[in-house]
């Protein structure tokens, strides 16, 4: 961190005297504060990817949010869209104008994400691009106030999701931006910003700025940043400002973060750890974490150009669901908007879809813990969840025969064995005298079963 940058913190936020500071500027002690209870209890999320590229929203084969990047390196997909679809000279600055949201109601967004599932919302306030979704005072004319919607989009999903649902806000924030001028000198600088007489660095004049602005402005109560890669945690002054937020800030009790903040901090440091895009270990990890995926298997943007195949169905998301929370992690499942303010049908539907199941099946989601097993040792595509007084095995594949033989669960003469949403208890025996069940399923009708893709045993004096 520039000497400058830790200065304007200072100056904004007061001086964090170490004794009388809960959290210091270091990683021992940032992470040594504990995760506020609402996120483990949540286990869904919708992400929301937005911003400028989806105005061309167009990706062959690559994410439509990377649009500018990939065309300004000499991508040929995106080169020969520009040269079919635009004039000559057209610049990326000339799409502004063009993302006009006009279809944009937050309460219709807000309603949406509630009847998803989901307990908590992350929309994109900025991406690489540097173009922000509110009126960022140090993006003057590259925000969507200024400039396109002429609309705050943060503050007006924000008052939505507030006052509409009980889902938690939060936001992403991207820490670089590609074309900055301040952010490529400090990177032909090999980011020694420490020295006095540069007058100016993206840390001082942007990306401290935008989100002390952010925190004060909307309060967000989970802080998702990337675009650290390049650069390490010392360059972004994270340390400094993340001691400010878990110390001085309004949110400071409630508020996480993940671990995308330098390019030494994934999978290290952070509330929780994302790790990477897409992010799966496998198994059960001692840290929380987080699977950021999107519906859309290839972007996270819209793409209007995207085939039927390209989407996640509702089996696969379900199944990516129960196995991420089943290892610890919750799920945070993406879907990106129109340039003119519309989530497209086939979002929707999976999220009305996702919304329907955990309907029936959030009991064996919200407030669960990892059981003592992740999956089946018997049984193939069962995934494992608990809570203080029952266990849950969720079956991604309705047996084919008349009977489910699971290996893990240990009976009692008490146990008892039904499926959410089903209102008769199975009839079963023992599998082995150590362990392993076998469940009688009865012919079911197809319409008389409480869900239509995956399915939700509870046992109850079992272990």
């Amino acid at each position: 961190m520039s000497l400058r940058c830790l200065l304007f913190v200072i100056a904004v936020v007061g001086t964090v005297t170490p004794c009388i500071s809960k959290y210091l500027p270091t990683w021992e002690s940032l992470d040594s504060r504990p995760n506020p209870g609402w996120y483990d209890k949540a286990k869904f999320g919708i992400f929301m990817h937005w911003g400028l590229y989806s105005v061309p929203s167009y990706g062959d084969g690559e994410a439509s949010e990377w649009f500018w990047k990939y065309w300004h390196d000499g991508s040929s997909a995106n080169v020969n869209f520009m040269k079919k679809n635009f004039p000559p000279g057209f610049t990326y600055a000339d799409f502004g104008p063009m993302f006009k949201a006009e279809f944009f109601d937050p309460d219709v967004f807000a309603n949406l994400i509630a009847k998803s599932g989901a307990k908590y919302f992350v929309l994109t306030s900025k991406h690489h691009e540097g173009w922000t979704m509110w009126k960022s005072n140090v993006s003057w004319n590259w925000n969507s106030v200024d400039n396109g919607p002429h609309r705050d989009l943060v503050g007006e999903l924000a008052k939505s999701i507030r006052t509409k649902t009980n889902v938690t806000f939060g936001l992403y924030h991207s820490l670089y931006e590609w074309f900055n001028p301040l952010y490529l000198q400090d990177k032909a600088n090999d980011f020694r910003t420490n020295d006095y007489f540069v007058l100016f660095d993206l840390c001082q004049d942007i990306m401290t700025p935008q989100l002390m602005d952010l925190v004060n402005s909307y309060k967000p109560e989970y802080i998702w940043s990337d675009g650290e890669w390049e650069a390490t945690s010392d360059y972004w002054g994270s340390k400094e400002f993340l001691a400010w937020l878990f110390n001085e800030s309004p949110v400071k009790d409630t508020v996480l973060v993940n671990d995308g903040w330098g390019k030494n901090c994934l999978c290290k440091h952070g509330s929780v750890w994302t790790c990477s895009s897409r992010y799966y270990p496998g198994h059960l990890l001692k840290h929380k974490w987080e699977n950021a995926m999107s519906v859309d298997k290839g972007s996270w943007g819209y793409r209007r150009n995207a085939g039927i195949n390209d989407y996640f169905t509702i089996e696969e998301l379900i199944a990516k669901l129960m196995a991420t929370i089943s290892c610890g992690g919750n799920m945070l499942m993406n879907v990106g908007p129109t340039a003119d303010g519309r989530i497209a049908p086939i979002h929707q539907e999976r999220m009305l879809q996702m919304g329907k199941w955990l309907a029936v099946n959030g009991e064996a989601v919200y407030e669960t813990k990892p059981w003592r097993s992740q999956n089946d040792t018997v049984a193939k595509n069962v995934w494992y969840t608990s809570t203080a007084d029952a266990f849950y095995a969720c079956v991604l594949d309705w047996p084919s025969a008349s009977h489910l033989i699971l290996g893990e669960p240990i009976t009692t003469t008490n146990t008892q064995v039904t499926m959410l949403g089903y209102p008769t208890p199975f009839r079963w025996t023992a599998y082995s005298s150590k362990s392993g069940i076998v469940i009688e399923i009865p012919a079911i009708p197809v319409d008389k079963l409480p869900t239509t893709w995956a399915w939700v045993f509870k046992f109850v004096n079992a272990s």
